[in-house]
């Protein structure tokens, strides 16, 4: 019996062979009373992504027609955008501890229904004002179901094929509901009203959340005991620190006199200094923090925290920029941008899927390593695009590097963060993960946006160049950062934490009798 390499033929309840963890890792799990209730679930999860990344996606393309719509003025063009992934990217470590303290699923729901109800409001806005409030408001929705729909997922299933096929259908749907936004946008804009953008999204997170609330499984009843409380402390530091430090960066570009207008860089100085708060609350004062030093202890962790922070931040530039690229300095239709778009979706879908039958098979590291160059494409090739380019040399494979870099870095990171930790920490892994995404895509972004800013006298085609060098640039730091402190193997089936806890103590007690005779 070998514990190291996960060959174990005696666990919790009794002797195992290698053939049975892989039947065990294939099976369903006993939370679901037939197929039907576990597809009703994967659909609601499913679902929750699309949704959120409908309201992420669609939107980009959708910000050209609203600042006339609305009369955005220039300064104010990028708050639509970056405020949603910001409040979400703030709240989510709070919400991830809400999920652990009181169940995964009624916190999934609460925030699927304050999303909707956001989202009607949303479609209703009658100045730019009242739109980046209901985006505001909106980002708290996603920063509930994210991190509670991860930690369902990893709770529910163990290590193993049938997890990582649930993952990668997760990690699938992703760029489905990416260009389904897309194309709503593109049709609301160029056919009907920009307002149906939001009604259409609004539609199918009705369903969804009518299914999340029959079919996912109650864990409210086991968490009645835990011994989880919040950490009110961190939440009052960590998320005005957060929101300040960004509001900064992404303001003090269009500010009237840029960043010697007086409340940018005090705003920034306040910012960092609840950040500085938090981390002493974390480190000293509180007893159960946001998050525990513990979870970075886990090898590699770390490292792949930093490396997905500036992947995830050039992804959310990449977004940004291609679209307004696409719309403004190429003239493309928002139809026309719908459909270049799409390499994005097919590519997306067959990744993820190909992902969840050879996540088993292939290390982790190595697929991070293909990622890490894919992000660095996608932004280089817009870079370097001509003033009259070809679609099949720049713009095409630049879409299928894109969703190659963020669909195989969620699916790998998701499926190895949820595994290394107990169920009683799924709500923060969860929240762990989207917190990268969410804050990365704002704090990235705000810098992109005052590149462009500042090179703006060399016109707007060389200025949104500088943005996508900038991308470069980070790209390379992950990809470094990546290669040389993260090690991630296969994700096969194993025992999982809580198991292996208590074979330790198992192993610990017959030694320690052993030894007494």
């Amino acid at each position: 019996m070998t514990l190291g390499d996960e060959i174990v033929e005696e666990g919790p309840g009794g002797s195992y062979t290698p053939s049975e963890f892989e039947r065990l890792g294939r099976e369903r799990p006993e939370a679901f009373s037939s197929i039907w209730t576990e597809l009703g679930f994967c659909f609601s999860l499913i679902g929750s992504i699309f949704a959120a990344e409908y309201f992420t996606s669609g939107f980009n393309i959708l910000l050209p027609v609203l600042t006339t719509a609305l009369q955005i003025p220039s300064q104010a063009e990028t708050w639509p955008a970056s405020v949603f992934s910001l409040v979400t990217g703030a709240f989510l470590l709070p919400s991830g501890r809400l999920a652990d303290m009181f169940g995964g699923k009624v916190v999934f729901v609460s925030g699927l229904i304050w999303f909707l109800v956001w989202s009607i409001v949303a479609g209703f806005s009658q100045n730019y004002t009242m739109l980046i409030i209901c985006r505001a408001l909106q980002g708290l929705g996603p920063a509930a179901f994210l991190p509670s729909g991860i930690m369902l997922l990893g709770s529910l299933y163990r290590p193993g094929p049938r997890k990582n096929l649930v993952f990668s259908l997760y990690g699938a749907f992703a760029p489905v509901g990416f260009f389904a936004g897309i194309f709503f946008a593109g049709v609301s804009a160029q056919l009907i009203s920009w307002r149906w953008f939001f009604f259409f999204g609004s539609i199918m997170l009705w369903v969804v959340t009518i299914a999340s609330y029959l079919t996912i499984p109650s864990d409210q009843e086991e968490r009645k005991d835990c011994e989880v409380r919040m950490d009110w402390l961190g939440t009052f530091t960590i998320v005005p620190g957060l929101l300040l430090v960004v509001f900064a960066i992404t303001d003090g570009s269009h500010a009237q006199n840029g960043w010697a207008t007086p409340y940018i860089p005090v705003t920034f100085v306040i910012g960092w200094l609840f950040l500085a708060g938090t981390v002493y609350v974390e480190g000293w004062l509180a007893t159960q923090p946001l998050l525990p030093r513990d979870m970075l202890d886990v090898k590699g962790m770390k490292a792949l925290v930093v490396a997905l922070f500036f992947q995830y931040g050039v992804f959310g530039i990449y977004l940004f920029y291609a679209s307004f690229y696409i719309e403004e300095i190429l003239h493309a239709s928002p139809l026309l941008t719908t459909a270049w778009f799409s390499p994005m979706c097919v590519g997306g879908l067959i990744l993820a899927t190909i992902g969840g039958l050879i996540l088993h098979l292939l290390p982790g590291t190595t697929l991070l390593g293909l990622s890490g160059i894919c992000y660095i494409l996608s932004v280089v090739l817009f870079a370097i695009i001509p003033t009259n380019p070809n679609y099949w040399a720049y713009i095409f494979p630049a879409m299928i590097c894109a969703t190659a870099g963020i669909d195989i870095t969620y699916n790998v990171t998701n499926i190895f963060i949820t595994t290394s930790m107990p169920k009683s920490r799924q709500g923060l892994a969860g929240a762990l993960i989207n917190s990268m995404l969410f804050i990365g895509i704002s704090f990235f972004l705000g810098f992109a946006d005052l590149a462009v800013t500042q090179t703006a006298e060399l016109g707007q085609r060389e200025s949104y160049k500088v943005a996508f060098w900038f991308a470069t640039g980070c790209s390379v730091v992950g990809l470094i950062v990546m290669f040389w402190g993260v090690q991630i193997g296969k994700a096969e089936s194993r025992l999982t934490v809580e198991e292996r806890e208590e074979l330790e103590r198992e192993l610990k007690r017959r030694s320690s009798h052993h030894v007494g005779h």
